[in-house]
């Protein structure tokens, strides 16, 4: 095993798009995420988080480019992995082996022709070809039960299943060969409270059980309070605030921090605005 505890760091991370005129995404973000920790990544639409998520993961297309910095992943077996000098071969090997990601708006991503027992077998036929055709049948059910949907449903179409069933496959699909991190992107964003509440506690205790380290991106810094062990605020490219949830929420020191925590109401006390104008009207 490793002997540091740390399974990705991030350093002076740097993404453009090469556009006329060229615009800097992602400036110079430095972080380190431990193993079996959950990093809230939280910030206003277009600050960055997806695109830094994108460059860690190779996947960026152009115009975007890595302009800088370093991503190291430092494997379970004591090896550490520099991101950016991956082959295309290699980088392909690494994603969904050694890191998943879940992708904004994942529960639509399904193929809607094929049956999700074919979806998920076509993981392992991809990265473990030594499987047989019985083995990927059972792994992929295994997968299923493992997020709380029946392995009947193997046989089942996308659009037989509700919004939250195709994203509890998602996460199963990401699962699947067993990776040491998952990048999730918005991965409740659709859903409803009580679904998003079901998603949220199956990722923690999914989480306590492989013990995976998650980067989990979402503008509901509330959320993220909830279910983080840190909290990074990313503003305009940058990471501005970096520090424990408790933190962040009980002791704020960056003023965009401070505005994202005032922007969501509060469950108790007076309220106000228009309500309030008009109780004082009546």
């Amino acid at each position: 095993m490793s002997e540091t505890s740390t399974l990705l760091s991030v350093s002076d991370f740097s993404v453009t798009y090469d556009v006329d005129p060229p615009v800097q995404a992602v400036k110079r973000v430095s972080f380190d995420l431990d193993r079996g920790e959950i990093l809230g990544l939280a910030g206003e639409s277009g600050c960055g988080k997806t695109t830094l998520a994108y460059g860690i993961q190779r996947l960026l297309k152009a115009p975007a480019v890595i302009t800088g910095g370093t991503a190291l992943f430092h494997d379970a077996d004591g090896e550490t992995i520099d991101l950016g000098t991956l082959s295309v071969g290699q980088i392909r090997a690494f994603r969904w082996d050694k890191s998943s990601m879940v992708f904004q708006g994942a529960m639509n991503s399904l193929n809607p022709v094929m049956k999700i027992g074919k979806q998920l077998a076509d993981v392992f036929s991809a990265h473990r070809p030594g499987m047989s055709r019985a083995e990927r049948t059972a792994a992929s059910a295994e997968l299923l039960q493992i997020v709380g949907i029946d392995a009947n449903r193997l046989k089942s179409y996308p659009h037989e299943l509700s919004g939250g069933m195709r994203q509890r496959v998602m996460i199963a699909m990401a699962l699947a060969l067993k990776p040491q991190l998952m990048i999730m992107d918005e991965p409740t964003t659709a859903l409803d409270v009580l679904v998003q509440r079901e998603i949220l506690e199956q990722i923690s205790e999914l989480r306590h059980q492989f013990g995976f380290s998650v980067i989990f991106i979402t503008h509901d810094l509330p959320l993220l309070l909830e279910i983080s062990d840190r909290i990074a605020v990313m503003r305009a490219g940058e990471i501005v605030e970096l520090d424990t949830a408790s933190n962040i929420y009980h002791h704020p020191t960056h003023p965009y921090t401070q505005k994202l925590l005032s922007s969501f109401p509060s469950l108790t006390g007076e309220r106000g605005g228009f309500l309030r104008g008009e109780e004082k009207k009546a």
